[in-house]
């Protein structure tokens, strides 16, 4: 018996990202029992609770998992930097005020740092041997010479030349390296978003601006990096700075640390009864943007339009309007930031000014410090002196400005959470459309596309399709026909479901299409849009889409030639690689027609849907066309959805629709035998209407 093969046991490393792993999927769930909320109306302040606001943060994390590396270096990095400097400037000081200033001799770290001999050294650190060789030497007491203060004066500025060189470098450094995190941080997030969007139904987009998905997207999600920089490294950096000031207040007096600390508490409040003021404004301000983007980009997507109109001035007027609006509420939430930072810096002003009076009174009194004996060593603060009155100023100064900081933050995370959880909401949001938990594999050939007692409607409740049932054979090419709103596109997108039936089932093969994964449907169904959608790049790049950028130029020139586009495209200079316009806004309607058409073909799928493939074509191309399609999809479904007599007398049934049914279905011939048929009386109709047109003309 063969003995048990195991797997090798994993590494230490392996070990710790299998359970950082696990560690971020527990907080994931965790922080995802809240759903993000829409945030589009602008009339009330939403509530952001504490809890809810950590758990947008614990949500990031995710997004911070391939740079997780990268992120704890980076918050070492400042650690190290910020305790470095703070370091250096005491230190500074000290020789700056104390020594150099004051002529004192040096601390022993001092003394080390600028590289002197004993003769610099404060007596209280030498030995009575050393001190005996220093008076020995003329260099007795506690004050420096005056050449001795020029030594120092010259060490001094090489040590703050080196110092400001390294600290422009580990700055541009350590801004960069931020700026790198974060930004990719970002793009996790945006790509995240965009691929929820595209597998979101179609009743999502039919119902949502698509320039609010833009902004969202691209603006609310890049709130991820403001929200993490501001609530993960901001609160840290406030904490480490306030903890370094503090140290170095506690260091010199207890009393002077505990009163600034309370000088935090009518900040705090203030700011607690503003932030339902600064929220709603946030929203506003964001809901109104999102209105600006939307209303630029109907004006690019509609612009032929407008100017074929002369509606320019109302197109002005109305992106004036929604500009005005965005300006007037981005203006609005910053003037709320800006007053009541204003009143709590007027607080903190006048706290300032008190702190000063005091520590001028205990420099002029020589006030002992607390300053411990291991401190001696490193600065000469036992009293109020002008280089602590110096240091202990400066920390002043700067917990104010933490505790501004700190108000200025709760500020911008009001807004910063806001747009975070707009972008949230896209990835909230569940599709209509689901793949089965085991999907069927598609069949290799597809002999049937069948539709049985379908109904349908959209979310707004109107009815579309009522009951409808038909069949559609390999080798046929069937026309959907039928007045417009009777539900020809809808009952193609259930075939691809863009949509599902609320009853009824759609089956290929008689197999339910929600048996198969979604991804499957897609591809092996191709279709050709009544709007003829092109994209700036090559010819040969918009035939091949979807199918790689590897596609050999034979198959694409293939495809042209059904669709009956190779011989435009060998007039143009570069043939099928020349660049077209955006939009194809270089080819005329049937031009692009023909290019579509060619897109469907190319994947050579088993069952193909054109949308009107031949509204924008002459007579004689439409004929070509269509008799390529016929021979082309002879092992092939073929739906045409179509009001073009033309076309539709080609096709092997006819499937007319009417109220939301399939009312008739069979060849032209045959429902035009039919006296009172309703597509004879839709094919009368279309005449009188030709008729009536070309005697106008």
């Amino acid at each position: 018996m063969p003995s048990e093969i195991r797997e090798p046991p994993k590494g230490l490393r392996q070990r710790f990202v299998d359970a950082l792993d696990r560690g971020i999927d527990r907080i994931n769930r965790y922080a995802s029992r809240d759903v993000s909320r829409a945030l589009s109306d602008d009339s009330q302040a939403p509530e952001i609770a504490a809890g809810h606001m950590g758990r947008l943060i614990l949500r990031a994390i995710p997004f911070l998992r391939p740079m997780l590396i990268h992120i704890i270096g980076f918050i070492l990095a400042g650690f190290v930097i910020a305790a470095g400097f703070g370091f250096a400037a005491a230190l500074g000081g000290d020789v700056w005020t104390n020594k150099i200033l004051v002529n004192e001799k040096l601390q022993p770290l001092q003394q080390a740092f600028l590289f002197v001999d004993n003769t610099y050294l404060k007596t209280e650190f030498l030995s009575e041997e050393e001190l005996e060789e220093v008076e020995a030497a003329g260099f007795g007491g506690d004050d420096l010479t005056q050449d001795q203060r020029k030594r120092v004066l010259a060490g001094f500025m090489v040590w703050s030349l080196i110092g400001a060189v390294c600290g422009v470098l580990l700055y541009g450094f350590y801004s960069y390296y931020g700026t790198w995190v974060w930004q990719n941080v970002n793009q996790f997030l945006r790509v995240s978003m965009i691929e929820k969007v595209e597998h979101l139904s179609l009743s999502f987009h039919h119902t949502n601006r698509s320039g609010d998905a833009i902004y969202r997207i691209y603006q609310d999600s890049s709130m991820i990096v403001n929200v993490l920089e501001e609530c993960v490294l901001g609160p840290i950096e406030i904490v480490r700075d306030t903890l370094i000031a503090i140290t170095f207040l506690m260091l010199l007096d207890y009393v002077m640390g505990l009163a600034l600390l309370l000088a935090y508490i009518p900040m705090f409040i203030l700011t607690a009864y503003a932030t339902p003021i600064i929220r709603r404004l946030a929203v506003a301000n964001r809901v109104a943007n999102s209105n600006l983007t939307s209303r630029i980009q109907e004006t690019f997507t509609c612009l032929k339009v407008v100017k074929a109109s002369g509606a320019e001035n109302t197109m002005m007027g109305r992106f004036d309007r929604d500009a005005t609006r965005a300006l007037d509420a981005a203006l609005y939430v910053r003037l709320g930031m800006v007053i009541l930072s204003l009143i709590v810096s007027t607080l903190g002003a006048l706290f300032v000014i008190g702190a000063e009076y005091i520590l001028v009174k205990w420099t002029v009194m020589e006030r002992p410090t607390n300053l411990p004996a291991w401190g001696v060593a490193v600065v000469s603060f036992t009293v109020w002196n002008l280089g602590a009155y110096n240091v202990a100023n400066g920390r002043v100064g700067e917990l104010i400005a933490r505790g501004r900081g700190v108000v200025r933050l709760w500020c911008m995370l009001q807004d910063l959470f806001i747009g975070l959880e707009r972008a949230y909401y896209f990835l909230d949001l569940k599709p209509n459309v689901t793949n089965p938990d085991n999907p069927k594999p598609f069949p290799a050939t597809v002999d049937k596309v069948e539709w049985r007692d379908v109904y349908f409607d959209y979310e707004d409740g109107k009815s579309v399709l009522e009951g409808v049932s038909l069949t559609a054979n390999q080798g046929t090419i069937t026309a959907v026909v039928g007045s417009t709103g009777t539900g020809k596109s809808t009952l193609m997108s259930l075939l691809l479901r863009l949509y599902d039936p609320k009853s009824g089932t759609v089956r290929i093969n008689d197999t339910d299409v929600r048996e198969f994964s979604i991804e499957d449907m897609r591809a092996n169904n191709a279709i050709a849009l009544q709007k003829n959608v092109l994209f700036t790049g090559l010819v040969r790049e918009n035939i091949a889409y979807a199918m790689g950028d590897h596609v050999p130029l034979e198959t694409i020139q293939a495809a042209a030639d059904v669709a009956c586009a190779s011989e435009f495209i060998a007039e143009m200079d570069r043939g099928f690689d020349t660049l077209l316009g955006e939009r194809g806004g270089k080819l005329s309607s049937g031009q692009r027609q023909r290019l579509t058409i060619a897109r469907a073909v190319i994947r050579n799928t088993s069952i193909l849907i054109l949308d009107e493939p031949t509204a924008s074509l002459d007579a004689e191309t439409e004929h070509r066309v269509l008799r390529n399609l016929s021979e082309w999809g002879k092992e092939k479904v073929v739906f045409l959805i179509t009001h073009r007599l033309s076309t539709i007398r080609n096709a092997d049934q006819i499937a007319f629709l009417s109220g939301g049914k399939v009312v008739e279905v069979g060849a032209h011939d045959e429902l035009m035998a039919r006296p009172d048929g309703h597509y004879r009386a839709f094919v009368e109709a279309e005449l009188v209407g030709e008729q009536g047109g070309a005697e106008s003309t």
